[in-house]
């Protein structure tokens, strides 16, 4: 089944995006819902991958700062290129809004998933949430420059 990509709207769309943090985060990977939801997600950015009659299957935000996160696909929906297209549009999106410097906190198994992309590691790992993570960066501006 195909899927639709778009810009979510705040808050108009969260149940949608609750539907699939709270499944991937809260439920499969055990994260607090109270650390979940935060007061960046007013402010953020949201991509939502849909199916066609518009169940939610996919999410991802972009901060001011230009930190991605809260990537989450449903475990069904894996492995067929919703993260790569939500991943895609997120980072063409940071373009467009002219980021120099795009960053974030990737799970350490989701390092090679963000390698293909250009991120690189930085740092040490570090626990969030119960969860290694390890910081990832790349440089945006060669994706704009004119």
């Amino acid at each position: 089944m195909s899927i639709e990509i778009r810009e979510a709207h705040w808050p108009e769309d969260l149940p949608l995006l609750r539907e699939v943090r709270e499944e991937v985060f809260v439920r499969e990977q055990h994260v607090p819902a109270d650390m979940e939801w935060d007061t960046s997600d007013p402010v953020a950015v949201h991509l939502l991958a849909e199916t066609p009659d518009g169940q939610p299957v996919g999410t991802v935000r972009l901060l001011p700062d230009g930190q991605i996160g809260r990537m989450a696909v449903l475990p069904e929906w894996r492995n067929q290129g919703t993260g790569r297209r939500l991943m895609e549009q997120i980072m063409s999106k940071a373009s467009e809004l002219r980021y120099p410097k795009l960053f974030l906190n990737a799970q350490t198994r989701a390092v090679p998933f963000y390698r293909q992309f250009g991120f690189r590691t930085q740092g040490e790992e570090f626990m969030e949430a119960g969860i290694p993570h390890l910081r990832m960066e790349m440089d945006n501006d060669d994706n704009y420059r004119t």
